[in-house]
């Protein structure tokens, strides 16, 4: 088998038959020939496969990049036999490494609040961009949930967000008084014109707000404020989950609110919150409060 020959071909089908974007179809390239050179003439075999992924480990590669490479030599194969383009599978049978479970970062509540502050709310632009933030913090929101709010998504009496979220699936998630007053009077702002009548949140013209640009605004914002640490509206969903979490909210209720098909995404905060595991500790321990026999 040509393999330069035969990774064009697979390209093409990524793009025609899957719809995989311009940057898929990229990655998946440099991915390819990354391996290719590699190799070089040497014939491809499992034993192969095995010296590449200790090339990645050498040059201390993460588990979440060698991961993807082994993903795409997989993709690859497995089109390549389908094709008849070759009958011999190297990656079969190869193990993928674990992959590294990361802890969710959260931040304190003095930093959200500084964080908040930093939209210019006497702006019409600002105070959109306050009510917006203002979500994140309250419910928890992914961002794309934001992004894709409708007016008749929000209950203003109940004070309630009737939510799509991943994989279209829908739940409810209550709103503070706090942000249901900002987001209240950003819908009645006296600047707000709408050339999208459905959508909450919009651009400067009127029409949808799209989540890269609510991404774009955001990151400007922590620009401003000052904090040196890398927070994103997904670090929002993680603080509040925490917060949550250390005012005495259950696990199952977490995961109501926030979207979680499996409640062992949700048990992740538990390692997060050493502040929680202090509280346990003090409340549980039969001899946490004595001083002395």
């Amino acid at each position: 088998m040509d393999h330069f020959k035969a990774v064009e071909q697979f390209l093409t089908y990524l793009g025609i038959s899957k719809g995989a974007s311009e940057h898929t179809i990229k990655a998946y390239r440099l991915d390819l020939l990354f391996f290719l050179n590699f190799v070089g003439d040497e014939e491809l075999s499992k034993r192969t496969i095995r010296r590449f992924l200790g090339h990645l480990h050498e040059k201390k590669a993460s588990t979440q990049t060698i991961l993807r490479r082994l993903s795409c030599l997989r993709s690859f194969y497995k089109y390549a036999i389908r094709e008849g383009l070759t009958d011999k599978n190297p990656v079969e049978e190869i193990e993928s490494p674990r992959k590294e479970k990361r802890l969710p970062i959260s931040v304190t509540y003095e930093q959200v609040k500084h964080l908040l502050n930093q939209p210019d709310t006497s702006s019409y632009l600002g105070f959109r961009d306050r009510a917006m933030m203002e979500l994140f913090y309250s419910s928890g929101l992914r961002l794309s949930e934001v992004a894709y709010l409708n007016r008749h998504d929000f209950d203003i009496h109940g004070k309630i967000l009737n939510i799509f979220g991943k994989g279209k699936k829908q739940r409810q998630a209550p709103i503070t008084d706090t942000a249901a007053g900002w987001l209240t009077q950003y819908l009645e702002h006296p600047e707000r014109e709408e050339k999208d009548s459905k959508a909450i949140f919009l651009n400067r013209w009127g029409k949808r707000l799209t989540p890269r640009s609510i991404d774009r605004n955001f990151a400007s914002y922590l620009k401003a404020s000052g904090l040196s640490l890398r927070i994103t509206p997904h670090t929002i969903r993680h603080t509040i989950a925490t917060h949550w979490l250390e005012n005495g909210m259950d696990l199952k209720t977490i995961q109501m609110l926030l979207g979680h098909t499996s409640l062992a995404t949700t048990t992740i905060y538990t390692h997060v919150s050493s502040k929680l595991k202090r509280k346990v500790y003090d409340k549980t321990h039969p001899r946490a409060h004595t001083t002395s026999d």
